[in-house]
């Protein structure tokens, strides 16, 4: 059990056991601006590939596996050997000092096996005082808002005239994304809670709204409290085998969190629906493994990041009114280098045999295209190997797809193989991006946008090919029979709903809603009622219409569903890339995406854009969950209500669909 008196003592501990020691200066810079780095300057493939080890336990048990993971703060080498260090944020296991990192190790499931784990926050300094955000906080924004108080915590705040905005101690909570999870182990935004710290400013709230309700509904089937400055999770795993990561989601600050580190994988494997070992490159990562280790089955968490001349993780600042306002939420950006596993452009040895590559779009707001060429700079870039899909965000798809080029929005998985059987020793390859530099409005790069910086943003990772030394045992991909999967049931309900854009304050901001009466969108905001409510057990329809410009991610807690359809009609079949189970679906725009859901736990999610920095800004709506026999209520009516039919006949998927 965690106590308030270990967490004072991991935590006291924490900032000096990870990956190098951290200060003030690092940690809390406040207002000197430091020029940024430019990314040309950086030196390429200098560094090998980091890959995470399989996070260790703190018990294995008969009933479940159970774990202890903290957040804390540490310095860790982003850049090539020689440049500085980068301060950052981790997760890692409190009884191993030396687990920490970015991205953390991976927590290795099994279907059926329950995975409970004890969330902690650990981001104060030697001192036990609490550590201020890396970045500055708009504070105004409706967001977790711990100095509002009891009263006015999830709402919108105020500024107390720091150039950082906020200053106070840092929320958060852990979403494991993906999954199929309690209500009360979600990482519902408004469940965030504070560290345990010697110098709580007088009056803030230490933890979310929501935190104290679910508490005691785990408290309620566990027998557990949770301790303060933690929260205790527990993951069924009964879902198909597939690729999920956990990060944070507080409550309008989840842009800025995760940009400062806290992200990992969950793979979850095994079960009836998983493939004998041998028949893919094998094995992941094990708990022995060390961070350059060379298994054959890699997780590829890829983001963009900027960095200042001294090293440090820069993110854009705008200040309202001047130098002397208040800093102010940004609608999107892309940073200037690319990193993989926590390094910038690394380098990956690899046999001459086949490999398993999850690849995780980890950014911000960056949408990626991905390809296997053999000039990294060449412009439009030509493929010399496949990227084999044989799975999407919820599991293995009905048979394997090749693709040419692979298309990733934010927080969307790939499960890949790539082989290199018949690549001659001593070739080097590159995976490079395509996608723009910029918001994305779908297409086709160089026709319709221009690609990412060849020079920077638009090379990803090296391989160095090199012989192969034993007896490749997997299945080539285009022979691989992957398991089958029915398809989700009739549903009970249509829903009509809308992604919109309005002013506000001089920013453009996004917000999710619904249709009204004549087909238009009405948006809402995280405050309004809720729209959004199944009944327990029912299959629903949701029709999203996107009115904006932009193409979204759009990611519902809770469930994996199916694409049924999507362009002007809502009709065109899907590519064959997304014809299994998946968590986040892009909405292109103009275009009305369909999918199926099943919605079979009761209780408070989620439903929100994964372009973070819209997320963090009201492109978020509560989806609640009813006990059969619940008041009903929503935006579309049921099926054959009085909101007129999408129509249109399936036609086959056209270019404009093929990045997604």
């Amino acid at each position: 059990m965690v106590t308030r008196r270990r967490l004072l003592a991991a935590g006291a501990a924490g900032s000096a056991a990870a990956l190098g020691p951290v200060g003030w200066a690092a940690s809390g810079r406040a207002a000197a601006a430091v020029a940024p780095l430019d990314a040309g300057d950086i030196p390429k493939y200098v560094t090998r590939l980091r890959i995470p080890p399989a996070m260790p336990t703190v018990a294995t048990g008969p009933e479940r596996d159970t774990y202890e993971i903290a957040v804390r703060q540490f310095r860790q080498q982003i850049l090539p050997p020689s440049w500085p260090r980068t301060t950052v944020w981790g997760y890692g296991s409190t009884t191993h000092p030396d687990s920490f990192g970015y991205p953390a190790p991976t927590i290795v499931a099994r279907v059926g096996r329950p995975v409970r784990v004890t969330w902690v926050n650990q981001l104060v300094d030697g001192r036990g005082e609490h550590l201020p955000h890396l970045l500055p906080v708009d504070p105004t924004l409706h967001w977790a808002n711990p100095a509002g108080g009891t009263e006015g915590r999830d709402r919108h705040g105020r500024w107390d005239g720091s150039r950082q905005g906020y200053r106070g101690p840092v929320p958060q909570v852990v979403h494991l994304h993906g999954a199929h999870s309690g209500q009360e182990s979600d990482g519902h935004a408004e469940a965030w809670y504070l560290p345990v710290t010697r110098d709580l400013p007088p009056g803030f709230a230490v933890a979310g709204s929501a935190y104290r309700e679910f508490r005691s509904r785990f408290a309620d089937h566990s027998g557990l409290r949770w301790a303060p400055g933690s929260a205790t999770f527990e993951y069924a795993n009964d879902q198909r085998p597939c690729t999920l990561w956990y990060h944070d989601h507080t409550l309008g600050l989840t842009r800025e969190n995760v940009y400062a580190g806290p992200a990992g994988f969950y793979l979850l494997g095994g079960g009836g629906d998983d493939l004998p070992d041998g028949v893919l490159p094998g094995p992941t990562p094990g708990r022995e493994d060390g961070p350059n280790s060379a298994p054959h089955d890699i997780p590829l968490m890829i983001q963009d990041r900027s960095f200042t001349a001294d090293g440090e993780l820069r993110y854009p600042r705008r200040y309202s009114g001047g130098d002397d306002g208040p800093p102010t939420w940004i609608p999107g950006f892309s940073a200037a280098t690319m990193v993989v596993n926590g390094r910038t452009w690394p380098t990956l040895t690899v046999r001459r045999r086949r490999y398993r590559f999850r690849l995780l779009n980890g950014c911000n707001s960056r949408f990626l295209l991905l390809s296997v060429v053999a000039n990294a700079t060449a412009r439009p870039a030509r493929p010399v190997l496949p990227v084999w899909q044989i799975g999407s965000d919820g599991g293995f798809l009905p048979e394997p797809v090749p693709h040419e080029r692979v298309g990733l929005g934010p927080a969307q998985r790939v499960d890949a193989i790539v082989d290199f059987t018949d690549v001659p020793a001593g070739t080097e390859l590159y995976l490079v991006n395509e996608g723009p530099d910029g918001m994305y409005g779908g297409g086709r790069p160089g026709v319709d946008f221009a690609p990412a910086d060849p020079r920077t943003t638009g090379q990803v990772l090296r391989f160095v090919v090199t012989d192969a030394t034993e007896a490749d045992p997997s299945v080539p991909p285009e022979q691989l029979r992957l398991p089958s999967q029915p398809r989700l049931g009739t549903a009970q309900r249509v829903r009509r709903l809308s992604l919109n854009e309005r002013m506000s304050g001089g920013s453009m901001i996004m917000l999710l809603g619904v249709l009204d009466e004549r087909g238009r969108g009405l948006p809402l905001r995280w405050s309004d009622p809720v729209t959004e409510q199944p009944t327990l057990g029912d299959t629903e329809e949701w029709e999203v219409r996107n009115f904006t410009r932009h193409v979204h991610p759009i990611h519902l807690h809770q469930v994996q569903f199916e694409l049924l359809g999507r362009g002007h009609s809502g009709r065109l079949r899907p590519d064959p890339g997304e014809r299994g189970r998946m968590d986040t679906v892009l909405a292109y725009p103009g275009e009305v995406t369909r999918i199926r859901a099943r919605f079979d736990l009761p209780g408070r999610y989620a439903w929100h854009c994964h372009l973070l920095e819209h997320e963090d800004n009201e492109m978020m709506r509560p989806l609640n969950v009813l006990p059969r026999g619940g008041a009903a209520t929503g935006d579309g009516g049921s099926l054959g209500g009085s909101v007129p039919p999408l129509g249109g006949p399936e036609v086959p998927p056209t270019a404009s669909t093929d990045a997604g």
